[in-house]
C-alpha cells in the first residue's frame, strides 16, 4: 500500500510541475506579444461595412451572406465597435 501512495504523490508532483511550466510559458509568450485564441472572422473594415449595410435596412442574414459568415457573427462584431 505504501508503494501506491508513493506513486500517487509522484504523479501529483509531476502534474503540478507540468501546470507550473505551462503557466510560465503562457506568461512568457504574452510578454512577447503573442495573442491567444481564435483570429477574428471580420476585419475592422468589414465591421464598418456591415454596420453601414444594417443602417441602410439590410437584414442581418443578408449581411452575413455577403460577408460569408454566420449571422451570429455579425451582432457581436457590430456591438464591439
Amino acid at each position: 500500500m505504501n508503494l501506491l501512495r508513493f506513486l500517487g504523490v509522484l504523479a501529483e508532483l509531476e502534474r503540478s510541475l507540468i501546470t507550473e511550466r505551462t503557466r510560465a510559458g503562457v506568461k512568457a509568450a504574452k510578454s512577447r506579444g503573442v495573442k491567444f485564441g481564435r483570429k477574428p472572422k471580420l476585419t475592422a473594415q468589414q465591421k464598418r461595412h456591415a454596420r453601414q449595410l444594417l443602417e441602410q435596412g439590410q437584414t442581418v442574414q443578408e449581411v452575413a451572406d455577403l460577408l460569408n459568415v454566420h449571422r451570429m457573427t455579425i451582432s457581436p462584431a457590430i456591438a464591439a465597435q
